[in-house]
C-alpha cells in the first residue's frame, strides 16, 4: 500500500514537501489547546448559572487557566436582594480565568438584562 502511494506521487510528479523552516513552532506551542464552536456552563460564587459559547476558544501550553475566546455570547444569572436578573452578553473576544472566575469581555461588548438594563462598552470584567 505505501509502495503504491509513493509509486503515485512519482508518477504525477507531484510531491509535497513542507520545510521545516515553514511550520511557525511558537504558535504551535502556545496555541496547544483549540476548540471551534465551544460552550463552557458553570456555577458563580453564588450559586447562580452562567453559560458562554464562543466561534473558537484557545489555551496556551504555559497558562492553563485562561481560555481566549473569540465572537463570544452567553447568558449569565444574577441575583441581587432577592430578585433574579438575566443579562445576555456578547463581545468580539474575552477571556475567562478559570481560576480567579472572571469573564473579561473585549472588542463590542454587548450587555442587555431582563431588568430593561443595557450596557455598551468596548471592555468590561464579569465577577462570576
Amino acid at each position: 500500500m505505501v509502495a503504491a502511494l509513493i509509486a503515485g506521487s512519482l508518477f504525477t510528479k507531484q510531491l509535497l514537501w513542507t520545510p521545516i523552516s515553514a511550520i511557525n513552532m511558537t504558535d504551535i506551542v502556545s496555541n496547544q489547546f483549540k476548540m471551534s464552536n465551544a460552550s463552557f456552563a458553570g456555577t458563580d460564587t453564588n450559586g447562580e448559572p452562567f453559560k458562554i459559547k464562543a466561534t473558537s476558544a484557545r489555551q496556551e501550553y504555559d497558562n492553563p487557566n485562561i481560555i481566549f475566546l473569540e465572537n463570544l455570547s452567553g447568558v449569565i444569572t444574577r441575583n441581587t436582594n432577592g430578585e433574579k436578573t438575566i443579562e445576555n452578553i456578547s463581545s468580539k473576544s474575552g477571556q475567562y480565568n478559570r481560576k480567579k472566575k472572571t469573564i473579561t469581555l473585549i472588542g463590542n461588548v454587548k450587555i442587555d438584562s431582563s431588568n430593561g438594563d443595557k450596557v455598551r462598552t468596548n471592555e468590561l470584567v464579569i465577577k462570576l
